[in-house]
Order: structure tokens, then sequence, then C-alpha cells
């Protein structure tokens, strides 16, 4: 699967994580939405995660982990990284 140009990448902290495991089944959930590639780190308690809007909210991604028994939220407005 090829990016599109509208793909975008949010970082949502994960928090519940208690293994590798976990990091593996809130991977595989998220890794399920149309549109969507994500890699979680269970050392940083983070799911990168390369979406397209058109086809996936942010919020919808916070719910996926839900779903599977975590806690994840957006990052707040104006915490992007600066490249």
């Amino acid at each position: 699967m090829s990016a599109t140009e509208t793909a975008q990448r949010i970082e949502l902290p994960i928090e519940g994580m208690t293994c590798a495991s976990c990091a593996a089944r809130i991977e595989r959930k998220l890794n399920k939405l149309d549109g969507v590639t994500a890699t979680v780190n269970y050392a940083t308690e983070k799911a990168a995660v390369d979406y397209d809007p058109v086809l996936v909210e942010p919020q919808a991604l916070v719910e996926a982990v839900h779903q599977v028994g975590y806690t994840a939220r957006l990052p707040q407005a104006g915490a992007h990284p600066t490249t």
C-alpha cells in the first residue's frame, strides 16, 4: 500500500500496556482500520499512526484502542514536533 498525498501522521500516547503482547494487540486493532498503518512501541508507550483523514478520523483511532482495553488520547493542539 502506498501512502497517499492526504496521509497524515499522529502519535498517540497509550496507557495500560504491561507487555509487548499488549502493544501487538493494539497495533493489530489499529491496522484493521481502513487507511491506517500503525506501529506501537511498548517502551515509549506511544502509537505512531499514519492515516488517511478521508477514511478515518483521529477520534476513531482512540476508540479502537479503547475497544481492546487500553487508554489513548489525542495529542494536545500545538504539541506537534517541529521538523
